[in-house]
């Protein structure tokens, strides 16, 4: 642990000193992050030589997580979003779902695993990070009802997993004969996470706003108050049995509702919570790849090859054909929507939370490799695929406009 946090500082500046540079092309930070990790991890250089169920590692996944979740959630207007909201409700009520299904029917057929077990790996894989394939969502020129759509379901849908989570997961230890917490517990965690969360971002909204207009927040404190409040919603809700990831998500729902009902939409304070997120989401990375990608390498097999490639493509984007069935898409754009579908940040956490606590699940390490490797998969796949498909899916909506246009009206792409 000496040398882990100056490696990962090292890592960090170096990657300041290029960042530009590297925009836009397919070496994404993503891709930087993870590689650098998986070079100074334990099984290469050493630098960064901790356990993965260490609490420093726990602590940050925590932390990342529930900034990104705020985040994302206080971004989401679905108010302005009426004119485009029917890819990302398609995507989330029809594709998650079926997507969900379509993991866990492929885990038991290809992995050993128990149904429980199976279930939990399909949800674990089901969210998805835009910030992995980044040109996906930023690139102007790509239509813009695609790219809301997917930065909308990228935010929604790790909101959505965690209470999936922590309900499959209770189940898996349920059948492996581990003590959970039961049902009632389980309930516990939501209700009071929902209840945390809403209470935390209201206060964070109306801190921001009623002392914007009376001038007692100084300008630079406002900027952190978003920040804050983000991590009273976590730490409030796990003291009274909450979960702290709803109580983040609901708490940026909260604050974010309540600005814009508000006219305050002031982007420093949000230009802050996004560069917080993001120094955790980079370091998580590189943890990453230091701590949990190495040792998964050590125990790659064909099946969990297969089952990480079937994942990113038919588990993924048979739901999405099929949630777009009726709006006419054209097959560029089922096939655009439907293979950026990284797995990044959350499934992360997903898997640390279940490293803290070894043993309990019993093909545990076949579920988290699998995991693991999927991620790191998706990693490269959609970051280095991310700019060049994005450039030729733009060129071929430039010159056939019309097709979209007449026909999905309500997909835009």
């Amino acid at each position: 642990m000496t040398w882990a946090l100056p490696a990962i500082a090292a890592v960090l500046l170096a990657y300041s000193a290029i960042s530009r540079r590297s925009a836009g092309t397919p070496i994404t930070a993503p891709i930087i992050f993870t590689v650098a990790g998986l070079v100074l991890g334990a099984t290469a250089v050493g630098l960064i030589d901790v356990h993965a169920s260490a609490e420093a590692v726990k602590l940050l996944a925590e932390v990342t997580l529930t900034l990104v979740l705020f985040a994302d959630a206080s971004q989401v207007d679905l108010s302005a979003l009426r004119t485009e909201i029917a890819l990302p409700a398609r995507l989330l009520g029809i594709g998650l779902p079926l997507t969900i299904a379509a993991g866990f029917g492929a885990a038991l057929l290809v992995l050993d695993l128990t149904w429980p077990e199976a279930l939990l790996l399909a949800v674990i894989l089901a969210p998805t990070d835009a910030a992995l394939g980044q040109a996906v969502v930023t690139l102007p020129i790509l239509p813009s009802r695609v790219r809301q759509g997917l930065n909308v379901e990228s935010g929604l849908n790790d909101g959505i997993c965690v209470p999936l989570f922590l309900i499959v997961l209770e189940i898996a230890q349920a059948e492996a004969g581990v003590a959970g917490g039961g049902a009632r517990l389980l309930i516990e965690q939501i209700g009071y996470g929902i209840l945390t969360g809403l209470v935390a971002g209201g206060i964070g909204a109306a801190i921001l706003i009623t002392g914007g207009r009376s001038q007692f927040v100084d300008p630079l404190w406002a900027r952190i108050i978003p920040v804050a409040a983000a991590l009273l919603a976590y730490t409030a809700a796990v003291p009274l049995g909450g979960s702290g990831f709803i109580a983040a998500f609901f708490g940026g729902l909260t604050f974010g509702a309540i600005r814009r009902r508000a006219g305050d939409n002031d982007a420093d304070e949000a230009d802050v919570l996004d560069a917080a997120g993001g120094v955790f989401s980079a370091m998580t990375f590189i943890v990453f790849g230091a701590v949990l990608l190495g040792p998964a390498l050590d125990n790659l097999s064909w099946a969990i090859a297969g089952y990480a490639v079937l994942s990113l493509t038919v588990v993924r984007m048979l739901p999405v054909a099929l949630s777009l069935i009726g709006t006419h898409a054209r097959a560029p754009t089922v096939a655009f929507v439907g293979w950026f579908g990284p797995r990044g940040l959350a499934t992360i956490v997903f898997v640390i939370l279940i490293v803290e606590e070894p043993g309990e699940l019993p093909h545990e390490g076949l579920l988290l490799t699998t995991a693991i490797i999927t991620i790191a998969i998706s990693v490269l796949a959609h970051g280095l695929s991310a700019a060049p498909l994005a450039d030729r899916y733009a060129g071929w909506f430039q010159r056939h406009p019309h097709l979209e246009d007449r026909q999905a009206p309500n997909t835009g792409g």
